[in-house]
């Protein structure tokens, strides 16, 4: 008989996993507590941006004309229960409010909420990011709580999801961690992602503990790369070098690597800065804080770029107050292809120029919605014309595709001083100073 599926919680992680399973061939139901998400899902709709996700969701949600059928969703956790064979938590785990650890309490009430109604066989699998040991805990639990007993079991399955590609990283994953302690829970995944492995995805079986760091090490040698060349930007500046020419040369060793080594005003999101943070927070409280000491520079580092963009910014309008000057700032999310702003460096740097007194316009090709609602009292525009219009420096701090095809001399015919900033280190220097423009950015010679 077919495997059924549930996926609790469907935000960003559940939504796009939920519908990756019924493209993947399985039944599959969704389950939240929020009322309004489940009629949006319902309907096909996404709440967030993500590329392809709606027309994936669209394929598959019963009920939609020309759809499988084989995707619904419920907020009745009982219903989930006795329809799933295997249960994949899905849920959120932020940042505690005023300190670093990790906040548990959504995954905790996903899965007891679940337990008590685990009358038959099935297997529980986490896939939100954890502090290690969350899973022997949890596992526990649900032996405590479910009434199937020993017939209940708990795996770890990380997810490894980049925002603007989660639909083809959870189809076409470039490996599957599962964290079992059971045969049967091995070959119950095997069967889950049975598509992928047969298409050379890497199946890679550890313990609990292993799965459980495999995502925050992952996000903690990453943010290591970023802040690592920010900080040779850092250096180039005081040296008069080019970090891009740097990391270009740095990038042809192959034990190194060219990606993530693009200098810039640092990372921000939902994962890296929480992750990390929550990452010493736990090898503080296993007696291993000193192995992770170095995270702390990397934040550090990371938190520092915003900062000097504003005196990057204070600089190019001549040194003094920023009062009366107007500020363009070519993006809000923290990356390009999502509608996320979460710990964005691009509207940190937006607000702290606006909170000394700068006159800021914001323009993002998909953020604006999530961005007014965090920073109601900034100025939006409707495109990055508008945003230019009048401004006495221009602001360059997503790399959205949009903003690297724009035309630089008809934003100079615009701009009251063609003066843009690089945030991103992604727009071509030669073409915007051909177009007029004095271009500038960060580790990297003025001319």
């Amino acid at each position: 008989m077919a495997l059924k599926i549930t996926v609790i919680g469907t935000g960003y992680l559940g939504a796009t996993h939920a519908a990756a399973m019924a493209e993947l061939g399985f039944e599959v139901l969704g389950l939240d507590v929020v009322s309004e998400k489940v009629e949006m899902l319902q309907r096909g709709e996404v709440p967030m941006y993500e590329p392809g996700l709606e027309e994936l969701l669209r394929k598959h949600v019963a009920g939609i004309e020309g759809s499988s059928g084989r995707l619904r969703f419920t907020t009745d956790p009982a219903a989930a229960a006795d329809f799933g064979d295997v249960h994949f938590i899905c849920v959120n785990t932020p940042q505690k409010h005023g300190e670093y650890a990790c906040d548990m309490s959504y995954v905790d009430t996903a899965l007891e909420s679940l337990a008590k109604h685990l009358t038959k066989a099935s297997l529980v699998v986490g896939k939100s990011t954890v502090p290690v040991g969350s899973a022997d805990r949890l596992a526990a639990r649900l032996a405590e709580l479910a009434p199937a007993g020993d017939e209940v079991e708990l795996a770890w399955n990380p997810e490894f999801l980049r925002e603007g590609f989660a639909v083809q990283d959870t189809l076409h994953p470039d490996r599957i961690v599962v964290g079992v302690r059971s045969e049967r829970a091995e070959k119950l995944l095997r069967e889950v992602y049975a598509t992928p492995i047969a298409e050379g995805s890497p199946f890679v079986v550890t313990d609990f503990p292993t799965a459980e760091l495999v995502k925050t090490s992952a996000n903690s040698f990453l943010a290591t790369k970023i802040s690592f060349i920010n900080a040779m930007a850092e250096v180039c500046e005081a040296a008069g070098g080019d970090v891009v020419q740097l990391a270009e040369a740095l990038g042809h060793d192959d034990r190194i690597g060219k990606k993530f080594l693009r200098a810039g005003i640092g990372f921000g999101g939902g994962c890296l800065p929480k992750d990390i943070r929550a990452f010493m927070a736990r090898a503080g409280e296993l007696g291993a804080d000193q192995a992770l000491t170095f995270l702390r520079e990397i934040d550090s580092i990371n938190m520092r770029r915003r900062g000097q963009m504003v005196e990057m910014a204070r600089e190019a309008l001549g040194g003094g107050s920023f009062l009366g000057k107007r500020v363009a700032v070519l993006g809000a999310t923290f990356k390009p292809d999502s509608d996320d702003v979460r710990d964005s460096p691009a509207l940190n740097v937006a607000g702290q120029i606006h909170l000394q007194g700068g006159q800021v316009t914001v323009y993002d090709p998909k953020g604006m919605v999530n961005a007014r609602r965090l920073f109601p009292t900034l100025g939006y525009a409707d495109s990055a014309m508008d945003a230019v219009r009048g401004a006495d420096v221009v602001l360059h701090l997503t790399e959205w595709r949009e903003f690297r095809e724009l035309d630089p001399a008809a934003l100079a015919s615009v701009a009251t001083t063609p003066v843009v900033l690089d945030g991103r280190n992604a727009l071509d220097p030669q073409a915007w100073r051909a177009a007029g423009w004095t271009y500038r950015a960060m580790g990297r010679p003025a001319a």
